[in-house]
């Protein structure tokens, strides 16, 4: 009986621990929500790579030199990205 007892009580102690882990981690679900958002963008324009070529030719249309700004400051991002991907990998 007292097994049966102080199973109940940890049953419900960590029933409360649940609904605490909840009410504190909802600022994390709507940040990870919009992180999902993202990369579901990211998926959809690695599947069309047309729209991606036709909006690169739209800007370049509209503003070469605009455009050629944007692209230099994209391809240093994207080396930079690829630099911290590499020393991160190398870490493991």
């Amino acid at each position: 009986m007292e097994f049966a007892l102080r199973h109940g009580a940890l049953r419900e102690r960590i029933a409360a621990q649940r609904r605490a882990l909840v009410s504190h981690a909802w600022p994390l679900e709507s940040a990870l929500g919009g992180v999902d958002k993202a990369l579901a963008g990211v998926d959809w324009l690695k599947a069309h790579p047309a729209a991606v070529g036709v909006a690169v030719a739209l800007a370049v249309a509209a503003s070469p030199k605009r455009a050629w700004r944007w692209g230099s400051r994209a391809f240093f991002v994207w080396r930079g990205w690829r630099s911290v991907r590499n020393s991160l990998i190398a870490v493991r």
